[in-house]
């Protein structure tokens, strides 16, 4: 009997580009003070908006599904019913956009989340990864209330956390900016 040839795993050199740039994106994490200042920001900014909302008959579980994405199957739902391109804002509009996603950079197996950026990307929406030493997908958990979550995605409503994240952006945009200067 001759010996089986095993076929190794190789990554295509798409792949391998697109690895890399992942690996440049979490190297511009969010982590330690940052990250505390952000989560709780988005907490504070999520229990603002849910006592100003008008549907406070609402259970708090459906008000949740109607301002996050949780997980990286509804995520990817939300990204992929998504138009490319986003028209004008238009009345008849269904499709409900993602105004940015966190992920979490402690994902394994990496695989889980490697269709995301792509994904992101050609939909415009900003990603942020989460790097913390206590796991970085239970910080993200805290956010929509559930133990631990890889990937959350904030949806667009125009209340106070949308705008509280918007200013959270444009800062992170600004300071990319300045460094591309230096």
């Amino acid at each position: 009997m001759g010996r089986r040839k095993s076929k190794g795993l190789r990554a295509t050199p798409g792949e391998t580009a697109r690895s890399q740039s992942a690996a440049s994106h979490e190297q511009e994490a969010v982590e330690g003070d940052r990250l505390s200042s952000l989560l709780e920001s988005i907490q504070s900014k999520t229990k603002e908006a849910r006592s100003s909302d008008g549907d406070k008959a609402l259970p708090e579980k459906i008000w949740f599904k109607r301002q996050f994405a949780v997980g990286v199957n509804e995520v990817t739902r939300t990204l992929e019913r998504m138009p490319p391109d986003p028209p004008p804002s238009e009345g008849g509009n269904t499709h409900q956009r993602l105004q940015a996603v966190l992920l979490a950079s402690d994902c394994d197996p990496r695989w889980l989340i490697r269709h995301l950026p792509g994904l992101a990307r050609s939909r415009k929406v900003p990603l942020i990864y989460v790097r913390d030493k206590k796991h970085g997908s239970s910080r993200l958990g805290q956010i929509a209330n559930v133990r631990t979550a890889i990937a959350v995605g904030i949806k667009a409503r125009g209340n106070a956390l949308n705008r509280c994240l918007e200013e959270i952006l444009h800062s992170r945009m600004d300071k990319l900016d300045a460094d591309d200067l230096i």
